[in-house]
């Protein structure tokens, strides 16, 4: 592949080099090797259930870890913008149509959290209030109102605040992390600062926020079916975002010794929030046992440098959550290509076989506890644990023409694909996320 000098200033632009950029090419033509799957990982086949006397056990083990001082972060990936949630309403202002979502929406206005705001509003004036106005077609999904309050309503990114404060303060101190779009990122710091000094004071403790962009050099090139770049109409390559994946060079920055990883919207008001604490409490507990044990495994001086190579990575606890028909992902146990076993989270698009899906037991909420540190307490280089080949390639369309997008390893999935992982299951009150504007009506966000 030749590239034009327009082209290579573009690539530059981008951080990715030409090699970079022909190999995403070749991935067009070549696609990705499928996995060797093993079988559904289920309960005592790769999932752990605790008993609830192992549960206490390990929620001692998280308290105790908390109370050593060790510094403590809460992830989350909030770059999504809210427009998908309201699919049906922007539908509703081009058709005149009033489908069921939209007959269902405008019936229940009023029990949403920006209810208030529509008040005397009907119709196509409400929703367009609502969409154009309050620029709820615009905003991220970490920014809208979803639980209403006595002393207000909270947003996703709020609500992420009073989790950080229930589970993961350490020595009183919380540190967030949000990964957010360029353009979103300063109606976030404004929307933090504004609440900050009030959640400190009710839940006493102090924040540290910190918010990161997807880097331009995690872009990938558009590709024509055919495999040759895609070009916009002025002849310019088109880059694409890739995907959560990108999000592990965000993760390679934090320095922390345990990370939460939870994505923006799936949350839930105070009254619900105690399954989620107790479970959190679980997973980091379940992390910090077996962390204690690879230390002190790599500190024998008699173990052999396969085992040694074998222990010394990033380790991951995975809740899992029986499966219910949600969409998403699930666990599995994966054959590498030395013979060996591994714990894998694959998405439905790196499954070739539907029967594996069809038993699968359990799903994928994203509910990721992670320890980053070697036994020497240095971090590791997160990238070199990325699985390169587990890339997917999917089929989109810009001004009519169909084109390819090359999607990473997902954060969860290929780019975690070399860590250490242990699967747990957690209940399904745990997981409750919002992909419609009417799954806020559901009893869980009420």
């Amino acid at each position: 592949m030749t590239f034009t000098t327009s082209d290579l200033k573009q690539l530059e632009a981008h951080g990715i080099s030409v090699e970079q950029a022909e190999a995403q090419l070749e991935s067009f033509k070549k696609g990705f090797p499928a996995l060797s799957i093993v079988a559904p990982a289920a309960k005592g086949k790769g999932i752990l259930v605790p008993t609830k006397a192992e549960q206490e056990q390990y929620i001692r083990a998280w308290q105790e870890y908390l109370d050593e001082g060790h510094t403590i972060l809460k992830f989350v990936p909030a770059s999504g913008a809210a427009s998908r949630m309201f699919k049906k309403l922007f539908e509703y202002l081009e058709t005149g149509e009033e489908s069921k979502a939209v007959t269902e929406f405008l019936a229940h206005k009023d029990y949403f959290a920006f209810g208030p705001q529509l008040q005397g509003k009907e119709g196509k004036e409400a929703v367009r209030y609502l969409l154009e106005d309050m620029q709820y077609g615009r905003l991220p999904k970490g920014l809208l109102l979803f639980h209403k309050y006595r002393d207000g309503a909270r947003t996703p990114a709020l609500e992420h605040l009073v989790e950080g404060a229930m589970y993961a303060a350490s020595e009183g101190k919380v540190h967030l992390h949000f990964t957010v779009s360029h353009e979103h990122l300063p109606l976030f710091r404004q929307h933090i600062a504004e609440h900050l000094p009030e959640y400190e004071k009710k839940y006493g403790v102090t924040y540290d926020i910190t918010f990161s962009e997807q880097l331009p050099s995690t872009d990938t090139l558009a590709g024509n079916p055919d495999g040759t770049p895609f070009r916009n109409a002025d002849g310019s390559l088109l880059f694409r975002p890739g995907g959560h994946g990108a999000l592990i060079a965000n993760l390679n920055q934090q320095d922390a010794d345990v990370i939460f990883i939870k994505n923006i919207d799936n949350v839930v008001p105070d009254k619900l929030k105690k399954d989620t604490v107790r479970y959190k409490q679980i997973l980091a507990g379940v992390l910090v046992t077996e962390q204690k044990r690879v230390f002190e495994a790599l500190r024998n001086p008699a173990l052999s440098e396969e085992e040694r190579e074998k222990l010394s990575r990033p380790i991951r606890v995975c809740g899992v959550v029986k499966n219910t028909g949600e969409p998403g992902g699930g666990p599995f146990l994966v054959r590498e290509k030395d013979g060996s076993v591994s714990y894998q989270i694959l998405e439905s698009s790196q499954i070739s076989d539907p029967s594996l899906m069809a038993q699968s037991t359990h799903f994928n909420p994203v509910d990721l506890v992670c320890a980053t540190k070697d036994v020497n307490g240095e971090r590791y280089d997160l990238p070199s644990f990325v699985d390169p080949n587990t890339g997917f390639i999917s089929h989109k369309s810009k001004d009519g023409k169909d084109l390819l997008a090359l999607e990473l390893p997902g954060l969860w999935n290929g780019a975690m694909a070399k860590w250490n992982t242990i699967f747990v299951e957690v209940p399904v009150s745990t997981f409750n996320p919002v992909k419609e504007v009417n799954d806020l009506l559901r009893e869980q966000h009420q």
